[in-house]
């Protein structure tokens, strides 16, 4: 700040004596340049993003829920990432899925795993997925490269993935395919407490109690690959679903997801709002991906600058249809009960040469890492309507935080970004008000400094910014108020260029560092990023 008025002061002088004198004399002339250099390094520094935030106004909660994860029968996620089959000897494993990729996730305190798919849930049936292995029949995977699976990995799997995760189970209902009384009976095969021919064959199967699994999906993308319904056909598809998934065990009522729309369809939110009574749904879901060009998508690891903006501005997109979805919700739902929930989300581009094209496996540079801090900033802006988000996909597919080959594993850039921002889980969200330059690139702008704040009950202060201008350093001051900080630290993630990643030879080629960059003066806190950075910073 005492460097703003120092600037500010020099220029007015100099501009005085060049009035008054009118720069005659060739001393005065050489003055006057000496005097506009010291305001040009004066002025170097001062912030050219400055945010405001009330540490005693927070209103919101951050649900942990938005930091979800995905995990399809797709490629390499369950078969070879999470699951390798209890005979393997090679990779250690706790039941057939791999210890390593479990450590991994429970660092991250990942809330909820979404499971069976995507496109692949819609012709999943669970029985064949159940009882002893050698009985269970063989499918052909028809959406993700054709490959044939053997239903070793179903549902008793999946929710043991979950319990070893600590995590909450959200499972997507088959409503493409499958029958009311099917999607009927799942619920109460593994929810039901009480005497039944569903909860006699689970404990037959093996499991005496029940899991009671909360987050349930009444479809995936009934606009698409879910059937390619009309939204009023799928209002009433929905309904009768919803209606027989019996929504009670004991004293808990189960979460019910709508298959929502995809990107700014507001027009299928609309109708879902305006015709599915709220008792029988908690949550829409949405689907938005940051991808160039469906047709014509770019390398994960060999693009251009101009391929970087373009994509970051996709990603950046999801301000805007949030938004606007939240306004549509609010007209129906003025009290917020119904959750916008954003169940696949992320980075898509071309697969890596030489790989299935139908497994979706992708390299994940500090591109990836820009998205998934900027995307996290917008879902923590918006915790009053977004409650639940899946980021897509874990394993080895699309925009995933870890990567298998064999018995190797390495964690992505955007592992990195969801383990420093795990401090916002279900605190507090400070509201922050900010101003800050655009990143403009052929002709196109976004914000270049995203930010997003939250309190725990501790009294911590969490300040998460990202920078994704590609060229320029952003020299940041952050106003506190509400709040006498007493010290500030932080980490850093940053590469020396936009296409750095991980691989198994180098694993550790992109990895956070402790920052130590931000200076703390009364209630200003002042820092500069580098070019296509995340910080986060912890303000006691």
């Amino acid at each position: 700040m005492i460097r703003y008025f120092i600037s500010v002061f020099l220029t007015l002088y100099v501009y005085y004596l060049a009035l008054v004198i009118r720069l005659k004399s060739k001393i005065m002339k050489y003055l006057t340049s000496l005097l506009l250099f010291i305001c040009l390094l004066a002025s170097q520094g001062i912030a050219q993003t400055t945010i405001t935030l009330h540490a005693d106004e927070g209103e919101y909660t951050i649900s942990r829920h938005i930091y979800g994860h995905f995990s399809e029968h797709l490629g390499h996620c369950i078969y070879g990432g999470f699951y390798v089959g209890e005979d393997n000897k090679m990779i250690p494993n706790q039941r057939g899925i791999r210890t390593d990729v479990v450590n991994a996730l429970k660092e991250l305190e990942i809330p909820n795993l979404r499971w069976p798919g995507g496109c692949f849930a819609d012709t999943y049936h669970w029985k064949d997925g159940i009882g002893p292995k050698s009985d269970r029949p063989k499918i052909v995977n028809t959406w993700w490269g054709g490959v044939t699976e053997d239903n070793s990995f179903g549902t008793h799997e999946f929710l043991d993935l979950c319990e070893q995760l600590g995590t909450e189970p959200f499972i997507s209902g088959n409503v493409g395919s499958g029958t009311v009384q099917e999607l009927s009976d799942w619920v109460q095969y593994i929810n039901f407490n009480g005497e039944s021919p569903m909860a006699e064959l689970r404990k037959t199967n093996g499991r005496e109690e029940p899991w009671k699994v909360k987050y349930w999906g009444v479809g995936n993308e009934a606009w698409g690959c879910g059937g390619n319904m009309r939204v009023e056909h799928y209002v009433d598809v929905y309904r009768k679903y919803a209606t027989f998934m019996n929504a009670r065990w004991g004293d808990e009522r189960i979460f019910r997801i709508a298959s929502g729309p995809s990107d700014d369809n507001y027009h299928w939110t609309e109708v879902l709002m305006r015709d599915i009574p709220h008792q029988l749904m908690q949550g829409i879901g949405m689907h938005h991906y940051s991808v160039i060009n469906w047709n014509k998508k770019s390398s994960a690891t060999e693009f251009s600058e101009e391929e970087y903006a373009v994509t970051m501005q996709k990603a950046y997109d999801m301000e805007r249809i949030i938004r606007g979805h939240s306004a549509v919700m609010d007209q129906y739902d003025a009290d917020r009960r119904v959750a916008l929930v954003v169940d696949e989300w992320g980075g898509w581009y071309d697969v890596e040469p030489g790989t299935n094209p139908g497994f979706l496996f992708q390299q994940n540079t500090m591109r990836d890492a820009m998205i998934a801090g900027m995307t996290l900033n917008i879902f923590n802006n918006h915790a009053d309507r977004v409650r639940m988000a899946n980021l897509a996909q874990t394993v080895n597919v699309l925009q995933a935080v870890v990567l298998t080959d064999g018995e190797k594993m390495l964690l992505t850039p955007t592992y990195y970004v969801m383990d420093m921002y795990k401090a916002h889980h279900d605190a507090t969200l400070i509201p922050a008000k900010i101003h800050t330059v655009d990143y403009t690139l052929e002709g196109k702008s976004i914000p270049a400094v995203s930010v997003s704040a939250s309190k725990k009950e501790n009294g911590t202060l969490t300040i998460s910014l990202v920078n994704v201008d590609s060229r320029s350093a952003q020299p940041v001051s952050i106003d506190l108020r509400g709040m006498h900080a007493q010290g500030v630290q932080g980490q850093i993630l940053q590469a020396a260029k936009l296409q750095a990643h991980n691989t198994f030879d180098q694993p550790e080629g992109v990895h956070p560092a402790s920052y130590n960059g931000a200076k703390l003066d009364g209630d200003q806190i002042t820092l500069t990023m580098p070019p296509f950075s995340v910080i986060v910073l912890s303000v006691r």
